[in-house]
């Protein structure tokens, strides 16, 4: 029992004391998803970028758009390209081609509607320009008949032969509508001062059928026309100084207004 008491020094007394221990937590490549910082002015995506270049540059196409033009633009570069053609008996296929173009720009802008049922379409017009071939080149026989195409329509009286240019109208010819009587009339001045005059049946507000009544030769012979003298006329663009229209042999008819006072005789 005195083994049991003998003096011993306990156990934590003899033994040294432990060290404190530095947990060093090990340095990874790259942060973890959770706990990434954020940083400010970061570059964005490319998708991001590529996304704002392009709201940026949206500009340009409506930019670059071609600016529609006014009708007195298209006006003046219609009779600039008129002007050399004679009427258009100089007129080659691609002359025709870029006046008709011309003309259908023209019409897009057209802002009347309803020309027959427009004051605008009263008076006396000037032929500036025109495809159809029997109003360029006049035919005629010894015996002065014509065929004459007025209006759209191509009326023919006696035996025909080609007119040489020498031979045809050297003066205006001219073509009057009167929407409240409904009449039209075609008239040559110089050296031959032949007409034709015609009533003129809606079929729309933009369309009428054209009835020929009475030619007349040299101004002063008149000649009845027959049942078949008749056609149609359509007009596809109308304002103060120019009229255009169509034939229903699609002829193309330019003119410019010269008298709106102008008024067609009634009985012929």
């Amino acid at each position: 029992m005195a083994l049991a008491s003998s003096h011993l020094a306990p156990p934590s007394a003899s033994l040294p004391a432990p060290r404190s221990l530095h947990l060093v937590r090990p340095q990874l490549p790259f942060p973890s998803s959770s706990r990434r910082p954020r940083k400010t002015g970061a570059a964005a995506p490319p998708e991001a970028a590529s996304l704002r270049w392009r709201a940026g540059v949206s500009f340009f196409p409506s930019f670059l758009k071609k600016k529609a033009r006014s009708p007195e633009e298209i006006k003046e570069e219609l009779l600039e390209a008129i002007a050399p053609l004679d009427r258009g008996a100089d007129a080659t296929p691609d002359d025709q081609e870029r006046i008709d173009q011309i003309a259908r720009e023209l019409e897009a802008v057209n802002t009347v509607k309803e020309p027959f049922k427009s004051d605008l379409i009263n008076g006396k017009w000037e032929l500036i320009y025109t495809t159809s071939r029997s109003i360029l080149q006049v035919q005629l026989t010894a015996t002065c008949g014509i065929a004459y195409e007025i209006l759209g329509a191509l009326f023919t009286v006696s035996y025909l032969i080609q007119r040489p240019k020498f031979l045809r109208p050297n003066g205006e010819i001219y073509q009057a509508i009167n929407a409240d009587t409904l009449r039209a009339q075609n008239m040559e001045t110089w050296p031959y001062f032949n007409q034709v005059t015609a009533n003129l049946v809606p079929l729309n507000a933009k369309r009428v059928n054209v009835q020929f009544d009475t030619f007349k030769i040299f101004g002063l012979i008149p000649i009845k026309a027959p049942g078949r003298g008749r056609g149609e006329l359509e007009i596809t663009y109308l304002d103060e100084e120019i009229r255009i229209s169509r034939g229903d042999k699609g002829n193309l008819f330019i003119l410019k207004m010269v008298d709106p006072s102008y008024r067609v005789p009634v009985g012929g």
